[in-house]
């Protein structure tokens, strides 16, 4: 809904779940968690769910760091 409620759901992520960075977008909506570890979605769900905000969809991939130059490939 607002820049607020970005850090809202971001600091309840950050002491919920070890993460790296987290990064919300109200007006993407979205939330991206980048860890070293697999977060099951259970535990996502409800880090966010307890806000009072809603998770509709869940995806989990590996993250691949991409260098300077990496437009193109």
């Amino acid at each position: 809904m607002c820049g607020m409620c970005e850090s809202h759901i971001n600091d309840a992520v950050r002491k919920a779940l070890p993460v790296k960075k987290v990064i919300s977008s109200h007006s993407r909506g979205q939330t991206v968690i980048l860890s070293e570890e697999a977060i099951g979605e259970d535990a996502c769900r409800a880090a966010i769910e307890d806000t009072g905000y809603d998770v509709l969809g869940y995806a989990c991939k590996p993250y691949e760091k991409k260098g300077l130059f990496h437009f193109g490939k």
